[in-house]
């Protein structure tokens, strides 16, 4: 079979196609014949070597949609022939960017008929991390106002849909070429990041009861001032590997609760992409494909998720 491979550490460039053997299902596995894979920054870290990897040349990708293959040993919830989506891969074991692939069951649930492959593979690490920072851990309710930082990316134009399908009201920070298509998917305000009055426009409309920060490290000290009493804060992803507050006792005052979190540590994967599938069955979330690539454009598909401005996901096809 076809998978992209990288035999060392570097950029995009590193990436080849290479024909590999096809994989076996390990107990608990099954083997999924991949119809997309989505592209996640994270698919990056590996490729340069700043998340470890178990051995070298290495399949990289998180995310699948495809068909099971094969059942392996005790494996009871899907069969061959099941539509299934998942997360998780590429992380100590190999990933997604393959014709074929080998996930534990628990990392995958039944795609719906009615979400095509493409929208499952781009689903599935952002639909989760959503869930996780908004049901989860920030636990918000109907009518609170929820913050959504880089409303355009993969998790928070995902994450926007989840609050307003909560019945919150969905505030974000994107560039404002992305306001019409931000409202249409749910955000009730759209803050353009780089207005100099940014803190003072969030705070004139309600501050915000919750948090989804996808910028860690610049917004820390901005969400301590602009969060409501009793506010909670989700720290999901960060650029840079520093940030700090110039005034931490305003978190105080206001008592404001602080979790970041990394969709990788979830009790049960399997469990919360069930439930992200019901809302994408029923339209209530639907990932923008910003578009696919093909396996040998795989290196331009990774340069362009860390340094292109587009609203969505990108999706490979082998």
């Amino acid at each position: 079979m076809r998978a992209v491979r990288f035999h060392e550490h570097g950029g995009p460039e590193v990436l080849t196609v290479d024909e590999v053997d096809e994989p076996d299902p390990d107990y608990g596995q099954v083997v999924v014949d991949v119809e997309a894979a989505g592209v996640n920054p994270v698919d990056t870290y590996f490729r340069e070597g700043a998340y470890p990897v178990p051995h070298l040349p290495f399949i990289g990708g998180g995310d699948l949609a495809g068909t099971v293959a094969e059942v392996g040993e005790g494996v009871e919830q899907f069969a061959v022939g099941d539509r299934v989506f998942g997360t998780g891969l590429g992380n100590g074991m190999p990933g997604s960017y393959a014709e074929q692939a080998a996930a534990p069951a628990d990392f995958l649930a039944h795609l719906p008929e009615e979400v095509d492959f493409d929208a499952g593979a781009a689903l599935g690490t952002v639909g989760a991390t959503a869930w996780q920072a908004l049901v989860h851990h920030a636990s918000a309710e109907p009518t609170e106002v929820v913050l959504v930082h880089g409303g355009s990316g993969g998790v928070g134009h995902v994450a926007i849909q989840l609050a307003e399908t909560m019945g919150a009201y969905v505030h974000t920070t994107a560039s404002p070429e992305y306001e019409a298509e931000l409202e249409d998917l749910g955000a009730d305000a759209v803050f353009d990041y780089a207005r100099e009055d940014l803190e003072d426009a969030v705070v004139n409309a309600g501050g915000a009861d919750v948090v989804v920060d996808l910028h860690m490290d610049r917004y820390l000290q901005f969400n301590a001032d602009v969060v409501n009493a009793g506010g909670r804060v989700v720290g999901i992803g960060n650029d840079t590997a520093e940030g700090g507050f110039s005034d931490i006792g305003v978190t105080k005052g206001k008592e404001v609760r602080y979790q970041f979190m990394s969709m990788f540590n979830a009790d049960d994967i399997g469990a919360v992409l069930a439930k992200v599938a019901d809302l994408a069955a029923q339209g209530e979330m639907t990932p923008v494909v910003h578009e696919t690539y093909g396996f040998e454009d795989a290196g331009e598909a990774q340069r362009a998720v860390l340094e292109d401005s587009f609203l969505g996901k990108l999706v490979l096809e082998p």
